[in-house]
């Protein structure tokens, strides 16, 4: 395993670079800033990048983004002091295979290393509450970013009907087009106008084209 790092503290680097290579892992690279780890990065191609998240010139995730915009592909971790959720949130997001603490356990680190380069996402095991409320505000954005509609209650069977109902189909027409008989569209034309809070299906129809509501549009 051939190591790239990017910190701006020397000592660390040096303390680091011997923990390492005393653990059978090649260190073949120091920079103590950005734009020299990203230089270093494409020159020396290692199998993995270990990046600081506080340097002078750029951040850790700035200098992330710039590998991926470059073009490299192989997998970049966090070293980092920081425990914010935001830090790991951005990081990750950035495409860090791994986010990893500067105080956790030497033994720790290296098992970490191995499991990066078999393809696996490393998360620092302090910080695994901090991830889990980061998907879980995620996932509470996305709720609240989804917007209700007047349609939002009808199946995708119900929705289907609608398109022909825009396009001013019978329930005998609609029902050989979708092989179901004439009662089965009546119940479910029914079902549409109760979602829909109208009274009539040239009402359901006029909602269906003035929202875009189309048989292509499915």
């Amino acid at each position: 395993m051939r190591i790239l790092l990017i910190d701006d503290h020397a000592l660390f680097r040096v303390g680091l670079k011997g923990l390492l290579e005393r653990s059978g892992i090649t260190v073949i690279g120091c920079a103590g800033n950005g734009r020299e780890g990203i230089e270093l990065v494409a020159k020396l191609e290692p199998d993995i990048v270990l990046l600081d998240m506080r340097i002078p010139d750029m951040s850790g995730v700035e200098v992330l983004q710039a590998l991926r915009s470059n073009g490299a592909k192989q997998p970049v971790v966090m070293l980092t002091t920081s425990d914010r959720k935001q830090d790991l949130v951005d990081s990750l997001k950035s495409g860090a295979q791994g986010y990893l603490l500067k105080d956790m356990e030497p033994t720790d680190l290296i098992t970490a290393l191995h499991s990066i380069m078999e393809g696996k996402t490393v998360v620092a095991p302090d910080l695994t509450s901090v991830l889990a409320q980061a998907v879980s505000d995620t996932d509470q954005e996305a709720e609240e970013d989804m917007v209700e509609t007047p349609f939002t209650a009808l199946t995708p069977r119900e929705m289907e009907i609608l398109t022909h109902l825009a396009i001013g189909q019978s329930n005998k027409v609609i029902a050989r087009d979708l092989g179901i008989s004439i009662g089965t569209v009546k119940l479910h034309v029914k079902a549409i106008l109760r979602k829909l809070g109208v009274h009539s299906r040239v009402e359901a129809a006029v909602m269906a084209v003035e929202n875009g509501i189309t048989r292509n549009s499915l």
